[in-house]
């Protein structure tokens, strides 16, 4: 029993979504999921040109999302879709999820989880009395050196986690773009469409998740600065955060849009009492581990000595890249096969339940009101606005 692929079906990422394409190779990459449906617009024309371009049945393209999950459901089981792809912009993200969930789909949600954290602690509970399976796309915990860092980190190896510092500069903000009616600038820097945050809503809660995935730590504390550089702009294009974690190690994040001629040089740094370790994502199949009195060292994906965390996460041998396309893949193989173990009534192996999920999403919502609030205030540090509590 289910020794066939999962079907997807997917809201959003029609026209002018470059996210909704990236879902869709990532999907495919392993040979586990059928694209099968999807309502790609709220423009239902729109909506069944991009079906058309897929080549997907007709009838399984939708003007929405409340038709496809309803109708789907009147599709019998050995043809309905098994899971749920959400794309959308951020303000589309809880109503969508929490309808599949409710009638009983398992979900793929892009980040951040909800516009804000009433809605994430609201949906934290529906996936919970659902019993679904919920995967949150935060990418860059996929990269197989990414996990071994965390690996390397929980096994002690470090000693006692002392700082962590993040960085996401990107440069594509840096000019007006969203007067240029360029689709992706527009939502961003929309408080209707992004939130509270921008910048920091934007990729500021990947760095924020990266910080506590590879150190195993919360933060407890923030003391957040945001800045809007472009004339005009509504939202954030820019910020920094001090960090403070529940084991007293500290930290810095900072995210910015608008540092001109960067790209997306993710780079993360975590330091113990006997050393530490450095991953950025320009040269992500690398990953530098750094010690007291003696040289660095190199280790590189694909290689045998990793751990079994980040050896299942690559699919070729040492020397040949992979990337973006791949980190992303491995949330969606991590999630299938944890999904399709649930099927067959057995325990998911803990590296397939290595995917970001509900808790990642509440804590990410958390952050972006917590800088948002800090930066607000005139106290210099304010308490994390969630903390995680027992299912």
């Amino acid at each position: 029993m289910y020794s066939r692929k999962l079907r997807m079906g997917m809201i959003g990422g029609g026209p002018g979504s470059f996210i909704g394409a990236i879902h869709r190779i990532a999907a495919r990459m392993d040979g586990e999921i059928e694209l099968v449906a999807g309502a790609f617009s709220s423009d239902s024309l729109k909506s069944e040109a991009a079906g058309g371009k897929l080549f997907l049945n007709p009838e399984r393209v939708y003007g929405s999302y409340e038709e496809m999950i309803l109708k789907e459901l009147e599709i019998p089981s050995e043809e309905r879709i098994d899971f749920i792809s959400i794309v959308t912009p951020n303000h589309l993200h809880f109503e969508p999820a929490r309808l599949a969930l409710e009638k009983g789909f398992n979900v793929v949600l892009d980040k951040p989880m909800t516009l804000t954290l009433r809605e994430a602690e609201e949906l934290k509970k529906i996936v919970k009395e659902s019993g679904k399976c919920f995967c949150l796309t935060h990418t860059y915990t996929g990269y197989p050196m990414v996990k071994q860092a965390r690996q390397m980190v929980q096994s002690g190896l470090f000693g006692k986690i002392r700082k962590v510092y993040v960085e996401y500069p990107q440069g594509w903000l840096s000019t007006p773009l969203e007067s240029s009616g360029n689709k992706q600038a527009t939502w961003r820097i929309d408080p209707q469409k992004s939130g509270l945050a921008g910048c920091m809503g934007d990729i500021g809660t990947h760095a924020f998740n990266i910080a506590e995935y590879i150190s195993g730590l919360m933060v407890t504390e923030l003391c957040a600065d945001l800045n809007t550089y472009v004339e005009g702009r509504q939202l954030d294009d820019d910020g920094a955060v001090l960090l403070r974690f529940n084991n007293g190690a500290s930290g810095v994040l900072f995210a910015t849009q608008v540092a001109a001629g960067e790209e997306n040089n993710l780079k993360v740094r975590v330091y113990g009492e006997k050393g530490g370790l450095e991953w950025q994502q320009e040269d992500c199949n690398s990953l530098k581990v750094k010690w007291l009195g003696k040289p660095m060292e190199i280790y590189r994906a694909g290689a045998p000595y990793l751990s079994p965390f980040a050896t299942s996460a690559a699919r070729t041998p040492a020397g040949h890249p992979e990337g973006y396309l791949e980190a992303f893949a491995n949330h969606y193989m991590n999630f299938i096969l944890t999904v399709k173990a649930k099927l067959r009534g057995e325990e998911p192996l803990e590296e397939w339940l290595d995917f970001p999920g509900v808790e990642d999403g509440i804590r990410g919502v958390a952050f972006i009101e917590s800088v948002v609030k800090s930066s607000r205030s005139n106290e210099k540090w304010i308490k994390f606005q969630y903390k995680s509590l027992p299912d």
